[in-house]
């Protein structure tokens, strides 16, 4: 894997960059990639025609020629998947993944013995480490399911794999922030559920009314529009944003999230890379 080299040096010249959801690879491979049966014919359940549609951030499967990362947020997927299908048991390792539910229901089952099906809003996070088997998707459902799988590269590797999971009624994030993510090394993070073995913090907010996030200088951050639209800047013009885009933001800032309607949005915090990772075709403010 590629972290870094001169050939994806991103150079930036504003501190907002906007990642407009065209640029972003889309992928619907073939039901039986990952052991599904054919598709379904005209089954009004679905609302694509495709088992899988996924919206890739960063190089990923068939996608090689994207970003490779945005600091140390290695894969942001943005999954749709149809009712009573799944991606079947497959492998990982050396690797933090963190699931955040959008809509329908995410069932995970691993060889450590974990299996537990999760609603809108909750988080599922899962150390590979050493190497865990999984099997993830709707394989029970009657509703197409969304998710936003995102791959944190450890501060280390050899990790003992770890599963656990928060609920979507653990932290309210209407209104608000609501920290969903932490670093196990942060002291003050004892109530976040889910943690993992990286500098880096992940929110979720449902929100109607403007909403502030301070940035620090050292810090960057990597925000999704999930649904709805809102603009974000530190002036009054603002980058607008609507569903699927997403927005690089480089500290230090003072942010403002303006939302039309009610906006959802998820946004990981984490250490600049000085490297300058990100996406070449992100649009500056």
């Amino acid at each position: 894997m590629v972290l870094f080299s001169s050939t994806n040096y991103v150079p930036r010249l504003s501190a907002i960059r906007k990642v407009p959801s065209p640029n972003l690879f889309v992928s619907e491979p073939p039901p039986q990639w990952f052991g599904n049966g054919p598709n379904a014919a005209n089954d009004p359940a679905w609302s694509n025609e495709n088992w899988l549609k996924s919206r890739f951030h960063f190089s990923f499967a068939e996608y090689a020629s994207g970003p490779q990362q945005f600091g140390v947020l290695r894969v942001m997927n943005d999954d749709l998947v149809q009712p009573h299908r799944a991606f079947g048991t497959h492998p990982h390792r050396d690797m933090e993944i963190v699931t955040y539910v959008v809509d329908g229901e995410l069932t995970h089952k691993d060889t450590e013995g974990n299996e537990e099906t999760l609603g809108r809003g909750s988080v599922q996070f899962m150390s590979a480490g050493t190497g865990i088997m999984h099997s993830e998707g709707n394989p029970q459902g009657d509703k197409p399911l969304r998710f936003v799988q995102s791959w944190i590269t450890p501060r280390k590797k050899g990790l003992k794999p770890n599963y656990g999971s928060a609920t979507g009624t653990d932290c309210d994030r209407k209104d608000q922030w609501c920290r969903v993510v932490a670093d196990w090394n942060d002291p003050t993070a004892s109530d976040v559920k889910v943690r993992v073995h990286q500098d880096v913090n992940g929110y979720a907010a449902e929100t109607s009314k403007e909403l502030e996030f301070e940035l620090a200088e050292g810090r960057q951050a990597y925000c999704l529009c999930v649904e709805g639209a809102v603009t974000v800047g530190d002036d009054a013009k603002g980058t607008s944003l609507e569903r699927h885009d997403a927005v690089e933001l480089y500290g230090p800032l003072k942010l403002r999230f303006q939302p039309k309607d009610t906006t959802h949005l998820l946004m990981y915090e984490m250490a600049a890379d000085a490297r300058g990772s990100g996406r070449r075709d992100a649009e500056d403010a």
